[in-house]
C-alpha cells in the first residue's frame, strides 16, 4: 500500500494505484494521480472521468472497455465514445487508467 499526499493530507493507494477509500476523491486528488501517469487533465479527460462517475453511480462497477466505450457515446457522442478516442486519452487503457483517476475501484476484468 502507498499514499498520496493532497493539499497536506495523506491519501491511502491500493497495490496498484487505486483509492483505498473511494469518498477520498476529489479533483485535486485526480489530478495527483493523473500526476503520477505523467497525464496533464484536460476538459477531454474531465468529461471522460465525470461519465465514468456517473456509470459507477448507476451500476455500482467499473466498466471494462467495451461497456465504457459504449457508455461514454451514449453520454458524449460517437465522436468520443470510440477506443481511439479513449485509448490516446488514458495511454491505452482508457478502462484501468479512467477508473483510476476517477476514483473508481479497479474494473474487475482488468490485468
Amino acid at each position: 500500500m502507498s499514499e498520496l499526499i493532497v493539499d497536506g493530507r495523506p491519501i491511502a493507494l491500493d497495490q496498484n494505484g487505486f483509492l483505498e477509500d473511494l469518498t477520498e476523491w476529489s479533483k485535486p486528488v485526480a489530478e495527483a494521480l493523473a500526476a503520477r501517469e505523467s497525464i496533464a487533465l484536460t476538459p477531454e479527460h474531465w468529461e471522460v472521468l465525470e461519465v465514468l462517475r456517473q456509470f459507477y453511480q448507476e451500476f455500482q462497477l467499473s466498466p471494462a472497455t467495451r461497456p465504457l466505450i459504449k457508455y461514454t457515446a451514449l453520454k458524449l457522442g460517437a465522436e468520443k465514445g470510440n477506443s481511439p478516442h479513449l485509448n490516446r486519452l488514458f495511454n491505452g487503457t482508457p478502462a484501468k487508467l479512467a477508473a483510476k483517476l476517477a476514483g473508481l475501484p479497479k474494473p474487475t476484468n482488468c490485468i
